[in-house]
């Protein structure tokens, strides 16, 4: 069969999982990467085939009905195996699945996840000892799930012994290009981000793109509190002064904070400023002594302290990475 899938090209052959349920943009991904044709690479590009593990027909996210080129026997000959997400973080992975990515990773296939995809490879036990990472929202329960393995929520993409996981829908096209660059050098990795229109490489981690309010308790006293302050960051907002408009000694305003945001007020409003300098350095050019100003870090110097503390870039980067898309010299 392997001679069957793009019999012009010799490189190697990417195997994607297709599922019921599955997801539709991270399969999308990974076909846009390793499916597309691309003469200007050359016979030595990779093939590309996608392999059902479940029996059709199978559905896809968007009202879509798929079909796959193979079933399980293609990942037997596969050097790269892609799952695209996977059915839900509660959906188990089916045992011969599973010996089937092992029996693959131990004559020397890599194993790719994108997204919730994570849990199929932590299900093979290959992870155990090593770092993974998965969107944000499934890291704890990754975690929890697989303790033998340590999760990296805040990343874009991790590896751990040939076996690549990536954050995001949108950080599995950066983990894609960087395995375009292992295996075809910048040159390669350059021209498909190009067509894709984005950076070949993007720094920092998927902490830049989220926002995490606090979880606030239902029925806490202090939420009145902190929408007061939200309306308000440039002010000087000490916890005496917070513990007197709470109408409590610092103590006990404490202890009520830690309570209803699991967090200190230091924390709680570091966390806030930096959520408000991100939205005003994407609305335009604003100078960044009065974002700084505007939300209450007093400096430039404390905004970018913080901006790096927090998110691993600057601001001056984040501005250019959400106001910039599209420009030929994010490709350099």
């Amino acid at each position: 069969m392997t001679n069957e899938i793009a019999p012009s090209l010799t490189g190697p052959l990417v195997v994607a999982l297709v599922y019921d349920g599955l997801c539709t943009f991270e399969f999308g991904i990974v076909t846009e990467i390793f499916g597309l044709h691309r003469p200007e690479m050359g016979p030595g590009w990779y093939r590309f085939a996608s392999a059902a593990i479940d029996d059709g027909p199978m559905r896809a996210a968007g009202g879509l009905t798929v079909t796959a080129d193979g079933g399980p026997d293609l990942l037997d000959q596969a050097d790269i195996i892609v799952a695209p997400g996977w059915k839900g973080m509660d959906a188990p992975v089916p045992d011969a699945l599973a010996a089937r990515l092992r029996a693959a990773h131990a004559r020397g296939a890599r194993l790719v996840s994108l997204c919730s995809g994570a849990f199929v490879l932590a299900a093979t036990g290959l992870l155990d000892g090593g770092t993974a990472t998965t969107h944000w929202r499934y890291a704890a329960a990754l975690q929890a799930r697989h303790p033998h393995l340590t999760v990296d929520e805040s990343s874009l993409y991790r590896s751990h012994d040939r076996i690549y996981t990536a954050a995001g829908s949108a950080a599995g096209i950066d983990l894609l290009i960087e395995i375009v660059r292992q295996d075809f050098g910048p040159g390669a990795a350059n021209s498909v981000a190009r067509r894709l229109v984005m950076p070949a490489h993007r720094s920092g981690g998927q902490a830049q793109f989220l926002e995490r309010p606090v979880a606030l308790r239902e029925g806490t006293e202090i939420a009145p509190l902190l929408d007061q302050v939200r309306t308000d960051l440039k002010s000087a907002w000490t916890v005496g002064r917070l513990a007197r408009l709470a109408r409590m000694s610092e103590r006990t305003f404490l202890r009520r904070f830690g309570e209803a945001t699991g967090t200190t007020p230091g924390e709680w409003l570091v966390s806030e400023r930096v959520n408000a300098a991100k939205h005003l350095l994407c609305q335009g050019s604003t100078p960044m002594e009065d974002v700084a100003l505007a939300v209450g870090f007093g400096s430039a110097h404390a905004l970018r302290h913080h901006f790096r503390t927090r998110l691993g870039l600057s601001p001056t980067d984040f501005r250019a990475r959400f106001m910039a898309e599209g420009r030929d010299q994010s490709f350099a």
